[in-house]
């Protein structure tokens, strides 16, 4: 094989408005793009650094930067560990394939066509009458998710219910809850609609989870990176939630889905916030997926230039020529 060029760029895009969850808030998305080339096609990828993680722009671009030039799909698991640097290559040379070959990467991958779905749309953690307004302004939208994590949490979904009494509702505490907050919101939860709770405890005291009866199914986040930890996490619950940041690329979060299946896990896809780039792989990996929550686009000021088309809260696939 020809050596490669790898080009990495960081990147910025301003919210539409500041984003707030239980660990703080931000005003932008940052992201790292990878322009792959063999001399004739480019492939791109996107990830986005997560502190969470301990990731930023700077170490990500340095794993990247220590990539050889012969890294293939194949052999890019042994030299880059699960993560957003992994996530932004991967993606690239999947994209860069199916462009060498003429074809699309639904195919190479033996996936189903990708089809039109119905995302999440997630509402910012603010005071109580200001996620009231925003649920209001986007109650015609069949799934919102509420970011919760804090106190007056109850006040913040009863406020969301008033506004948009007809939609599903998704929680996610980000890790901000303890084990009696939790316990204690149950009956609310369950009363108020609520169809998913997403991590609500921190991913390093969630084993009590395997100790309650879960009134609404919760879905493990921070708790799951890649197929590796599945197994510790079937008792604890019911979803798990696949994101390209976490798994380190299509190649993993296809394994990851596979396995989480067959352990009788269900799927929700989710995203980091960033651009139609990033999201456009998790398309094709969403399909089939009970809860499919790729909004970032939805957030921003500006998305790509021909990214990913939303109709409402309906997002279709990408254009080969965008990506795969």
């Amino acid at each position: 094989m020809n050596a490669l060029t790898i080009k990495i760029t960081s990147e910025k895009f301003s919210l539409a408005s500041a984003f707030t969850i239980s660990r703080g808030t931000k005003t932008h998305a940052e992201v790292i793009v990878v322009t792959v080339g063999d001399g004739t096609f480019l492939g791109r990828g996107e990830c986005v650094p997560y502190g969470r993680y301990e990731e930023t722009i700077e170490s990500v671009t340095r794993q990247i930067e220590k990539l050889p030039s012969d890294v293939t799909l194949k052999t890019l698991h042994s030299v880059l560990p699960a993560g957003a640097a992994r996530n932004a290559v991967d993606c690239a040379l999947w994209d860069l394939e199916a462009k060498k070959s003429g074809t699309s990467v639904w195919k190479m991958t033996g996936e189903v066509e990708p089809k039109p779905l119905t995302t999440a749309y997630t509402l910012s953690l603010d005071a109580p009458a200001v996620m009231q307004e925003n649920a209001k302004a986007n109650a015609y939208r069949p799934l919102l998710k509420i970011k919760l994590g804090g106190p007056n949490d109850l006040s913040r979904l009863e406020a969301v219910r008033t506004g948009a009494p007809d939609a599903e509702i998704i929680i996610d505490a980000n890790e901000g809850w303890t084990e009696p907050v939790w316990l204690a919101l149950q009956q609310d939860l369950q009363d108020l609609g609520v169809v998913l709770v997403e991590q609500p405890l921190p991913a390093t005291k969630d084993q009590c989870l395997a100790d309650h009866e879960h009134m609404v199914p919760l879905c493990a986040d921070e708790s799951c990176h890649t197929s590796l930890e599945l197994a510790q996490l079937k008792d604890r619950y019911e979803f798990i939630n696949i994101k390209l940041d976490k798994t380190g690329g299509l190649s993993e979060a296809l394994i990851t889905r596979e396995r989480a299946i067959e352990l009788g896990l269900g799927i929700m896809v989710g995203c980091m916030v960033g651009t139609s780039l990033g999201m456009a792989p998790a398309i094709l990996l969403a399909q089939g997926a009970k809860f499919v929550d790729l909004d970032g686009p939805l957030l921003l000021a500006e998305d790509r230039p021909n990214g990913l088309r939303y109709d409402g809260s309906i997002v279709y696939p990408p254009t080969t020529d965008f990506w795969g």
